[in-house]
């Protein structure tokens, strides 16, 4: 049995954690018998970590044999990083006992630094808990005598104002004796995150060549694009948001030799931001004109057209301790013409049925009625199955269900990662 150890810094950190996880309702009498503790953590980490650098708790794989029940819930940060959001629910004996602590992460930041802040933060949390178990006689806390309860001013002066850069490479190379795939991308990314603000500019470029040989013929395949993206959003309220989005782009698949637009945008969130970890309704509309000037001339006879184009999109997210709802409906149309539209739809659902079985299922549909930039003629075979050409269609389907079932012991601290 692994017995804390607290410095003064966790002699502080056992103070926070006495107030930072406020109660819900009457404690158990003093002098009672508590359960040992049992811990079930969900979350998108490390759990054999957590287990082995956490075991002083008996950790369990099923929600409903354990006392303590730890939901991570984590979402991308204006640094670059992640934010973590720990919530804490008790059960039984520990019922009483119910808190939420949040952990930041940058993008500088190592995957070991990561787990291991989390890591500290789990314990932050399960203080609590510990003091209320009967762990807390063997509970031992040291104070050292020197300087550093000294009150420090911290500088938080940012020589990057928030800047975050990001630029990227890669390349893929397949060879076999009568097939040969090149392709490349590289790009570049800049986001600069405020509470009012938030600024974007992505710039990438993408580029494949194939080449394939049968009976003495030789067939060529070459695809390039390129695209530069920006935004400006200004959050007007916890729910409003207003932004602006413009663009341009090459695709020789989808037959645009350039395109470019501009889109006013605004959103309201039934939900407040500050919950978005949690839960999340978001509506947004967007209205805008775009220019496209086509490689080769079009199914409707055009070389060039500039149109007046609107969209509206629904986002739903529930992350849940049974499990996690996403949903998105998108509806877009020109506003010359409302036969010219396309809608998209696509929703995923993991539930936990009941101890140690699991599902999901996810699916999505797409109706295509805009596709304006498709050349005229007919595609050739090459064309086809090498991809170089976008073909017609009036649909896009798809579905997804997956199910789980984990059973035996439900009790096992191990960690071994042997052979």
């Amino acid at each position: 049995m692994y017995v804390p150890s607290f410095s003064k810094q966790g002699f502080w950190l056992l103070f926070a954690g006495l107030f930072a996880l406020p109660l819900t309702s009457q404690q158990p009498s003093i002098g009672e018998k508590k359960e040992p503790l049992k811990l079930f953590v969900e979350c998108n980490c490390e759990r054999n970590y957590i287990r082995q650098e956490i075991d002083y708790v008996n950790h369990v794989r099923d929600q409903s044999l354990a006392n303590v029940q730890l939901f991570i819930y984590d979402v991308a940060n204006g640094s670059g990083g992640r934010t973590y959001m720990l919530e804490f629910k008790g059960a039984r004996d520990y019922e009483a006992i119910y808190g939420k602590l949040q952990y930041e992460t940058s993008v500088n930041m190592t995957s070991d630094e990561v787990r291991k802040g989390l890591v500290k933060k789990i314990r932050s949390g399960l203080l609590r808990y510990v003091m209320e178990s009967d762990l807390v006689e063997d509970i031992t806390y040291t104070v050292k005598k020197d300087n550093t309860n000294k009150i420090r001013d911290i500088d938080f002066d940012d020589p990057w104002n928030n800047w975050i850069f990001e630029i990227y490479g890669e390349a893929e190379l397949d060879k076999e004796s009568s097939r040969r795939e090149f392709e490349y991308e590289v790009g570049f990314e800049s986001d600069r995150v405020t509470e009012k603000w938030r600024i974007r500019a992505d710039l990438e470029m993408n580029q494949a060549r194939s080449q394939f040989e049968r009976d003495d013929e030789t067939f060529k395949s070459e695809r390039l694009r390129y695209s530069l993206d920006a935004s400006i959003v200004r959050s007007l309220s916890d729910h409003w948001s207003v932004g602006i989005f413009v663009g341009g782009r090459h695709n020789s698949f989808t037959n645009l030799d350039f395109s470019t637009f501009i889109r006013p945008a605004i959103e309201y969130n039934i939900f407040p931001y500050k919950e978005v970890l949690r839960r999340e309704i978001v509506f947004a509309y967007r209205i805008g004109y775009f220019y496209n000037d086509y490689i080769d001339t079009t199914i409707f006879g055009q070389n060039s057209e500039g149109i007046f184009d609107h969209s509206m999109d629904i986002q739903l997210r529930y992350r849940q301790p049974w499990g996690n709802v996403y949903a998105r409906l998108r509806g877009s149309t020109f506003l010359e013409d409302l036969n010219k539209n396309r809608i998209q739809l696509f929703g995923r659902l993991s539930v936990r049925i009941f101890k140690g079985l699991a599902t999901t299922f996810s699916g999505n549909f797409e109706g295509i009625r805009d596709q304006i930039s498709l050349p005229a003629g007919d595609a050739s075979i090459e064309d086809v199955l090498l991809q170089q050409k976008q073909i017609a269609t009036n649909f896009e389907l798809g579905f997804r269900v997956g199910l789980s079932y984990t059973f035996g012991s439900a009790f096992n601290n191990i960690i071994n990662n042997r052979l």
